[in-house]
């Protein structure tokens, strides 16, 4: 989901937004998948919102499809679900603040889309590690393997290699991502999110009212925050 507000990223905008921030921190659930092109585009912009703002982010887990065959219920076929995500990729690419999308490099390859669950699951493992940070570093690092290097971000080799890049002990990685606290966590964010009534990724929670925001610009994801902040005492 994509709002066409017109971007707006100067460092004055920045500089007004930090002077403005509110003294008490606001919460924000992003809820992602590691194959979710509209995640690639979110996560950059949320990170550096987050920073200006001392907005906290926490992670959460939402698997669009677990397997191959729930990817055949959905699309017919392994092949038209590459053919239908390759199109959706083109919007991302067209709304992407940087040119980072390989569509023709993913499209070259000849495994199968992915499902999410694996990454998921490595995603889940980094948080159990090192916390929020590792977890959102593994999932922008599985982003950009999936969506720039078109690498097999379903494959666990593919995953452990990626998690050892940024510095995880890869036996003790691959021990916890295959671990059932794991599972669990996944299982705990996809029941979070059927609570909550979410149904498409990916969506920021964000504030005591559980305001529901999708993939913005820049600027109008800075100016939705600031608004959902607690007034200054």
């Amino acid at each position: 989901m994509f709002s066409t507000s017109p971007f707006a990223t100067s460092a004055s905008a920045s500089a007004s937004a930090e002077a403005a921030a509110p003294a008490t921190p606001l919460t924000v659930d992003f809820f992602h998948d590691v194959v979710c092109g509209w995640c690639y585009v979110m996560s950059p912009r949320l990170r550096q919102v987050a920073a200006e703002l001392g907005v906290t982010v926490r992670q959460r887990s939402f698997v669009l499809q677990e397997s191959p065959e729930q990817m055949r219920r959905v699309f017919g076929s392994m092949e038209r679900a590459k053919r239908v995500i390759l199109g959706h990729w083109e919007a991302c690419a067209r709304h992407d603040d940087t040119p980072r999308i390989d569509i023709e490099g993913m499209r070259g390859e000849t495994f199968d889309y992915p499902s999410g669950l694996a990454g998921a699951l490595a995603c889940q493992a980094a948080h159990l590690l090192a916390g929020e940070a590792g977890h959102w570093d593994l999932f922008d690092a599985i982003q950009r393997a999936h969506l720039s290097e078109h690498r097999n971000v379903g494959d666990t080799a593919v995953l452990l290699d990626i998690a050892a890049a940024l510095g995880f002990d890869r036996p003790e990685f691959a021990r916890v991502m295959q671990g059932e606290e794991a599972r669990r966590r996944v299982r705990e964010d996809r029941a979070a999110a059927a609570r909550l009534g979410i149904d498409s990724i990916p969506t920021l929670v964000a504030g005591p009212h559980q305001a529901r925001l999708q993939t913005l610009p820049l600027a109008d994801l800075r100016d939705c925050l600031l608004a959902l902040m607690p007034a200054r005492a």
